[in-house]
């Protein structure tokens, strides 16, 4: 059964971007602590989706790193990138759900971001699994990790610690 995963990192205090919409203070980690977790991970991945400021970000990055299909929720146009199967979208998440489900090709859909994304697919009911590395920085503001209000509690379901004091934290809702 294809899954819905929000997976990302967030500082201590629950931002995944910085007021500038910047990563720096995650980038100063580098990937190499994280790198055979990930690929683990992406193995199980057969979609991707994100909102139009993730997109911007990841397109300024350089190369298109997703080699499976992409969905861009956006009521703006914008530029196709090179070398990546990308699906610009608006509109209802709930009526967005099937086609995204259907393109993974049974594997599960990633959300990259941003929190938004993520909260619009958890107050409809969609998503099925939050994977967040904690990571040991504290930014004060910015993109916070999931704009909502849930008091009901998500069920941890695995933590895995990483060299440099972050944690992945895994929660089935």
């Amino acid at each position: 059964m294809t899954r819905i995963v929000y997976s990302v990192a967030s500082s201590l205090d629950g931002f995944i971007a910085d007021s500038d919409d910047g990563l720096e203070w995650l980038l100063q980690f580098g990937f190499e602590a994280f790198q055979e977790h990930y690929d683990r991970f992406l193995e199980t991945v057969g979609a991707v989706v994100m909102g139009s400021t993730t997109y911007e970000f990841v397109r300024r990055e350089g190369a298109w790193p997703y080699e499976l299909p992409a969905w861009v929720l956006t009521s703006a146009d914008r530029p196709q990138p090179e070398g990546g199967e990308v699906r610009f979208a608006s509109g209802g998440l709930a009526e967005l759900l099937p086609a995204i489900r259907g393109s993974a090709g049974g594997r599960d859909v990633w959300v990259v971001g941003g929190g938004g994304v993520a909260a619009g697919l958890a107050e409809i009911g969609a998503l099925d699994e939050m994977r967040v590395t904690i990571m040991p920085v504290v930014l004060g503001s910015g993109r916070p990790l999931l704009p909502m209000r849930r008091t009901e509690p998500f069920e941890l379901v695995g933590t895995t610690p990483f060299s440099g004091g972050a944690i992945e934290l895994v929660y089935r809702l």
